[in-house]
């Protein structure tokens, strides 16, 4: 097989790849995400896939599971997993339409991931247009709340990749056109601060600012970054009117290492500086959705061996590094299934009004992951 020779016209690519980008889908807004859903059901099943819905979790999207025929169909075979969800709110396409730029194409979400999650099933398509039955069947899983961690959706990702042999995972490429074989540890955090209340112009000095305590916590916590592991504090509500001192302030916090013990180590510094004074004031911090470390086992490194024989076939040579981040990758390589991440477009400025794609990755990649299809067996 000459995956040079598999039917890929860039134009019509990006024209298809145009209505998944304008169809915005942040996380929290369960609508939008669910009409992402449909859009890329139909697209899926239009490609010949059997679709199966799977109710969201509570307050967020659904997530849609599509089966491709095949004649071993019901044995272990490879799911493709991607996220539909972004970071970007509806109307964010008023500052960042789709639009195509010299050897770009920009738009909310088309790096992270829609664009990885269109190219794969432009594989599976361009495969069955040239012929090709693949050895192993193929699934694809999109899910709907990776940007906030994957809390509601990674029993749902476990359960879908356990039937499965191999796992892989159109995020974007690495920098440098190499691919993920490894993630950080990740861990999220809820700060509340809680203080006391009075009027801020004739009583000022009779309350307690949640606000102020909040924000001296957030300096702490964001000097305990070092070089094994990173904190960062990136959501942060308090108070409802200027002339009372705030009771409550809510925050959120993030923390990254490249080793689980470096991340444990990180979360009892995090758990130690709740407080709470004689006054019923105080500090609490609670450990939210936690990704595990994955580090590149045996199975992970066959699978990038042979994504970088294909890609030595297609005329590049195909680099790969663990990353932070983090993706559903994370849960899956760090159960022991091979899986490979990071089979996505390359480009930058994701999660910013920059976002965009290199468009010659749109075809480069489809190669890739058909090559993967049609050559990973038992």
């Amino acid at each position: 097989m000459n995956l040079e020779n598999l039917p890929l016209d860039t134009d019509e690519l990006l024209a298809g790849l145009r209505p998944w980008i304008e169809c915005e889908s942040p996380t929290f807004d369960a609508a939008a995400v669910n009409r992402m859903m449909d859009l890329a059901a139909a697209a899926t099943a239009a490609a010949g896939a059997t679709i199966t819905r799977i109710p969201g979790p509570s307050g967020l999207g659904d997530c849609v599971r599509g089966d491709f025929p095949h004649p071993r169909r019901g044995e272990p075979g490879i799911l493709v997993m991607s996220h539909l969800d972004t970071v970007h709110p509806v109307g964010t396409l008023a500052k960042l339409p789709f639009r195509r730029d010299g050897s770009r194409c920009y738009g909310p979400g088309i790096l992270d991931m829609k664009g990885g999650a269109y190219a794969a099933v432009q594989a599976i398509i361009a495969l069955a247009k040239a012929g090709i039955e693949t050895p192993l069947p193929v699934s694809v899983l999109y899910t709907s709340d990776e940007e906030i961690g994957s809390p509601g959706t990674r029993g749902i990702i476990m359960e879908q990749a356990r039937r499965d042999r191999f796992v892989l995972v159109p995020e974007p490429g690495q920098p440098g056109d190499g691919v993920v074989t490894g993630r950080y540890a990740i861990a999220r955090f809820n700060l509340l601060a809680q203080g006391r209340p009075s009027h801020a112009g004739s009583r000022l000095r009779d309350g307690r600012s949640a606000i102020n305590m909040m924000a001296r916590r957030l300096i702490a916590i964001e000097e305990m970054t070092g070089e094994d592991c990173t904190f960062s504090v990136g959501v942060i509500e308090g108070g409802r009117w200027v002339n009372c001192v705030a009771t409550s302030c809510r925050a959120e916090a993030l923390s990254m290492a490249k080793r689980q013990a470096d991340l444990d180590r990180g979360v009892e510094r995090m758990l130690a500086l709740s407080y709470r004074d004689a006054d019923g004031t105080g500090f609490t911090v609670t450990r939210g959705v936690t990704r595990p470390v994955w580090e590149p086992d045996e199975g992970t490194m066959a699978l990038y061996g042979l994504a970088r024989d294909i890609a030595n076939e297609l005329g590049w040579d195909l680099g790969h590094a663990s990353a932070g981040g983090g993706s559903d990758a994370n849960f899956t390589g760090a159960a022991g299934i091979p899986s490979l991440d990071g089979l996505g477009l390359l480009g930058a400025g994701y999660h910013t009004l920059e976002e965009h794609i290199e468009i010659d990755s749109l075809p480069r990649r489809i190669r890739l992951m058909a090559g993967l299809l049609a050559r990973l067996t038992n």
